[in-house]
Protein backbone atom coordinates (compact mmCIF):
# COMPACT_ATOMS: atom_id res chain seq x y z
CA UNK A 1 0.00 0.00 0.00
CA UNK A 2 1.22 3.57 -0.60
CA UNK A 3 -0.68 5.33 1.52
CA UNK A 4 1.28 6.60 4.88
CA UNK A 5 0.65 5.65 8.28
CA UNK A 6 0.12 9.64 9.25
CA UNK A 7 -2.25 10.13 6.44
CA UNK A 8 -4.29 7.49 7.42
CA UNK A 9 -4.67 8.81 10.91
CA UNK A 10 -5.33 12.10 9.47
CA UNK A 11 -8.08 10.62 7.80
CA UNK A 12 -9.61 8.48 10.13
CA UNK A 13 -9.50 11.28 12.54
CA UNK A 14 -11.47 13.39 10.35
CA UNK A 15 -13.83 10.81 9.53
CA UNK A 16 -14.24 9.70 13.67
CA UNK A 17 -16.83 12.56 14.49
CA UNK A 18 -20.96 12.26 13.09
CA UNK A 19 -20.93 16.02 12.56
CA UNK A 20 -18.24 15.53 9.80
CA UNK A 21 -19.65 12.85 8.58
CA UNK A 22 -22.47 14.89 7.98
CA UNK A 23 -20.69 17.43 5.81
CA UNK A 24 -19.53 14.58 3.73
CA UNK A 25 -22.77 13.39 3.38
CA UNK A 26 -23.82 17.02 2.19
CA UNK A 27 -20.37 17.25 -0.20
CA UNK A 28 -21.81 14.53 -1.58
CA UNK A 29 -24.12 16.33 -4.15
CA UNK A 30 -21.57 18.63 -5.06
CA UNK A 31 -19.96 21.98 -3.78
CA UNK A 32 -21.40 24.18 -0.95
CA UNK A 33 -20.92 27.41 0.50
CA UNK A 34 -19.77 27.80 4.21
CA UNK A 35 -22.57 29.65 5.13
CA UNK A 36 -24.66 26.85 3.23
CA UNK A 37 -23.12 24.03 5.16
CA UNK A 38 -23.59 26.13 8.43
CA UNK A 39 -27.47 26.22 7.93
CA UNK A 40 -27.70 22.92 8.86
CA UNK A 41 -26.39 22.56 12.39
CA UNK A 42 -26.74 24.30 15.42
CA UNK A 43 -23.35 25.78 16.14
CA UNK A 44 -20.89 28.94 14.93
CA UNK A 45 -18.81 30.12 12.28
CA UNK A 46 -15.66 28.82 14.49
CA UNK A 47 -16.80 25.77 15.14
CA UNK A 48 -17.58 24.78 11.39
CA UNK A 49 -14.07 26.17 10.81
CA UNK A 50 -12.74 23.87 13.10
CA UNK A 51 -14.72 21.07 11.48
CA UNK A 52 -13.49 22.44 7.77
CA UNK A 53 -9.95 22.42 9.00
CA UNK A 54 -9.62 18.88 10.17
CA UNK A 55 -11.13 17.63 6.41
CA UNK A 56 -8.87 19.78 4.69
CA UNK A 57 -5.70 18.96 6.57
CA UNK A 58 -7.23 14.95 6.04
CA UNK A 59 -7.34 15.73 2.36
CA UNK A 60 -10.85 14.62 2.04
CA UNK A 61 -11.89 18.15 1.29
CA UNK A 62 -10.92 20.64 -0.73
CA UNK A 63 -11.53 24.28 -0.06
CA UNK A 64 -11.53 27.49 -2.23
CA UNK A 65 -11.86 31.12 -1.89
CA UNK A 66 -14.51 32.10 -3.96
CA UNK A 67 -14.79 36.27 -3.23
CA UNK A 68 -15.68 36.70 0.63
CA UNK A 69 -16.63 32.77 0.83
CA UNK A 70 -15.09 29.06 0.82
CA UNK A 71 -16.79 26.86 -0.85
CA UNK A 72 -15.99 23.41 0.11
CA UNK A 73 -16.10 20.07 -2.09
CA UNK A 74 -15.29 16.55 -1.66
CA UNK A 75 -11.49 15.28 -2.98
CA UNK A 76 -12.39 12.04 -4.47
CA UNK A 77 -8.76 11.42 -5.39
CA UNK A 78 -8.01 10.75 -1.56
CA UNK A 79 -11.61 8.59 -1.23
CA UNK A 80 -10.70 6.61 -3.55
CA UNK A 81 -7.44 6.26 -1.62
CA UNK A 82 -9.16 5.39 1.91
CA UNK A 83 -11.42 3.35 0.05
CA UNK A 84 -8.55 1.31 -1.83
CA UNK A 85 -6.72 1.48 2.10
CA UNK A 86 -9.79 -0.75 3.44
CA UNK A 87 -10.00 -2.79 0.57
CA UNK A 88 -6.42 -4.01 1.02
CA UNK A 89 -7.39 -4.42 4.98
CA UNK A 90 -10.47 -6.74 4.18
CA UNK A 91 -7.90 -8.30 1.75
CA UNK A 92 -5.53 -9.50 3.78
CA UNK A 93 -8.32 -10.17 6.33
CA UNK A 94 -9.75 -12.70 4.55
CA UNK A 95 -6.59 -14.34 3.24
CA UNK A 96 -5.76 -15.09 7.03
CA UNK A 97 -9.17 -16.61 7.35
CA UNK A 98 -8.95 -18.86 4.56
Amino acid sequence: MDIQNKEVVLSFKALSDETRMAILDMLADGELCACKILEHFQFTQPTLSYHMKLLCDSGIVLGRRDGAWMKYSLNPAKLTEIAAFLDHICDRTRKSAE
